[in-house]
């Protein structure tokens, strides 16, 4: 960080002002501290550290208070140099277990399911809006290839990948094709491309399939679609929210424009999807001290404006050689260590899941 370092008593006033906050939502004073925590200070020692606190950017006064609440430089410094890791106690493993449950229901489906309920698990557990964001498929799997014949002129190709993952295209056939000449297609391409990545097959499906059926239009129409067809699905495709409902409940979005802000940008997926990818992709503000990435985004560290109000917590999940990403949106008075936590654990527990119906 770019100011100098607290002593010690200031990083405890400041952590003081933090939980507090965090807990009441209501700005925090040297009284409050004094009385409420056993520091050893007096009203008058605690209201000169505020000042200091304040004087450096760390906390600010609202207009109808006395109190203090922290700034978003504040919250940096608390994640950074302050916050600390506990694991799960018995009670919070017992509750996110009772939820998590549900996951491992929805592996019988494809791999939306899994993850449209890792999305309501998470919201559930963390009372905020929960993101989780579907593996990245360059280097996924290919298993096999199926195409449904939709009429003369249309069929569906139905690519199946590692771990329930399934992309579908709709393609208009320039030519009438039969069904024997469809199934001798899809026999050559699984035989030829099955346990390869997307990407390996989009350099070289050309190369693979040169000797197979000759001059086949149906063939030639594939190969010339490779790029689209083997290739990731659009990052808005690739979203799953739930928990709006807990975030709009929060004291920092009851006035109206803000609230409109936050549903306008929650409707904006595209948008959503960037901010929890950028988010996780972060190699500068990571919490690191769980054993993973765990990157904490506040305020206007957050790429779009609309969310200059919240704080984006977001970590990878891994399943095999793929790459996804897990986060919660919430206020900036969140509780870190929870948020921290918490996504630890469905991290963990999502990339088992997935990786498990290999």
């Amino acid at each position: 960080m770019d100011s100098r370092d607290l002593s010690l008593r200031e990083r405890q006033v400041l952590g003081i002002i933090i939980q507090s906050y965090v807990v009441t939502a209501a700005p925090v004073g040297s009284r409050y501290i004094a009385a409420n925590f056993n520091l050893g200070l007096s009203d008058a020692t605690i209201r000169n550290v505020m000042a200091v606190l304040e004087e450096e950017g760390y906390i600010s006064q609202p207009h109808t208070s006395a109190g203090r609440i922290p700034t978003d430089k504040g919250y940096r410094y608390y994640v950074d140099l302050i916050m600390t890791f506990q694991c799960l106690d018995d009670k919070e493993k017992q509750r996110i277990e009772a939820n998590i449950g549900q996951i491992a229901i929805d592996r019988t489906g494809t791999s939306s399911d899994v993850l449209l309920s890792a999305a309501k698990v998470l919201g559930t557990i963390s009372r905020q809006l929960s993101v989780v964001l579907s593996p990245t498929l360059s280097n996924a799997i290919f298993e096999k290839l199926d195409i449904v014949l939709l009429s003369t002129t249309r069929m569906m190709v139905i690519l199946s990948i590692q771990s329930l993952f399934v992309k579908t295209i709709v393609m208009e056939i320039d030519v009438e094709v039969s069904r024997q000449t469809v199934d001798e297609l899809v026999d050559i391409l699984n035989q030829r491309l099955s346990g390869l990545t997307l990407s390996e097959i989009r350099r070289t499906i050309s190369r693979r399939l040169s000797d197979s059926l000759g001059d086949n239009a149906l063939k030639n129409l594939i190969v010339r679609s490779a790029g689209n067809l083997f290739d990731e699905s659009p990052i808005f495709e690739r979203l799953y929210i739930s928990g709006t409902e807990y975030i709009v409940d929060q004291p920092e979005f009851k006035q109206p424009e803000k609230v409109r802000d936050l549903i306008t940008m929650i409707e904006d997926k595209f948008s959503m999807a960037k901010l929890v990818d950028n988010c996780a992709s972060s190699p500068v503000e990571t919490f690191r001290s769980v054993g993973r990435e765990i990157t904490i985004n506040i305020g206007k560290e957050n790429s779009e404006r609309q969310a200059e109000d919240l704080t984006i917590v977001s970590t990878p999940y891994y399943v095999g050689n793929m790459v996804g990403k897990i986060g919660i949106f919430g206020p900036k008075r969140m509780d870190y260590e929870y948020a921290v936590r918490v996504l630890n654990y469905m991290s963990d527990s999502l990339s088992a899941t997935l990786s498990d119906v290999n």
